[in-house]
């Protein structure tokens, strides 16, 4: 199995000092990107099925950038106006910083955790214990956020603002490449809809994280390379030693 045109199922990285190229280089191989998945707003009619009101709370925790572009989003699709007294609680400095795109940052409305991990800002939360407190979610989330503020007797309302669906391949883009590497469960549900008699052979496909290599294996596919591990703790590093390896002469 020789390696010549590879697809990564995520964005095309933003600058051009992304390992992939380097590998693209290093090999003389062709690398694309090109989601399978795409993220997008409920509704305002789908939204408002949920009865929750906005407005009823004083400060928004957002665990991600999706969370704050489709919480705006939404906002102006209601013609809800956020107060200027509204606080922000985000998981990462670099969460917080993004709000500048929607609102003016200051300091004493925004707070951020140090490691991106929720447990490291409730902190925060629990210094504002009597905010009450909205939470964006994605169509599939686990119970993490809300346990924790449960057990900490946080007031809040969790709600559905944004969901994860197939990003469609049209009839003109070609499907002819020799690896594909994923990064979600869905990204295969969303191979398994675009390509329905999708026959392996001799394609590798990779994954990253346990979850996406147990979906892999559900459907029925072969799996040639899964990272992390300890000698290739990215998938840059696990494609390069996976290459270097199979296009041997």
């Amino acid at each position: 199995m020789k390696i010549k045109k590879v697809l990564v199922s995520q964005p095309k990285p933003a600058t051009e000092k992304s390992p992939y190229y380097d590998i693209a280089e290093k090999y003389g191989v062709k690398i694309d990107f090109r989601p399978f998945i795409k993220v997008e707003s409920l509704s305002a009619r789908e939204f408002r099925q949920q009865k929750v009101s906005i407005l009823d709370h004083t400060a928004v925790i957002f665990t991600s950038r999706h969370a704050i572009d489709h919480f705006f989003t939404l906002c102006t699709d209601l013609r809800v106006t956020i107060p200027e007294t509204m606080k922000y609680f985000c998981t990462s400095e670099q969460i917080a910083l993004y709000i500048q795109k929607y609102v003016q940052y200051r300091k004493r409305k925004v707070f951020f955790g140090a490691t991106g991990k929720f447990a490291d800002l409730m902190p925060a939360i629990v210094k504002h214990g009597t905010e009450k407190y909205f939470v964006p979610m994605s169509d599939v989330h686990n119970d993490e956020i809300k346990n924790l503020l449960d057990s900490k007797k946080i007031q809040h309302t969790e709600a559905v603002m944004y969901r994860t669906v197939s990003n469609d391949f049209t009839p003109e883009e070609k499907f002819d490449y020799d690896m594909l590497l994923f990064f979600s469960p869905a990204g295969i549900s969303s191979l398994m809809k675009n390509f329905p008699g999708f026959e392996q052979k001799e394609i590798a496909i990779g994954c990253f994280g346990p979850a996406t290599a147990k979906a892999v294996k559900d459907a029925g596919f072969r799996l040639d390379l899964e990272a992390p591990t300890v000698e290739a703790p990215s998938m840059p590093a696990a494609l390069d030693k996976f290459i270097g390896e199979h296009n041997k002469e």
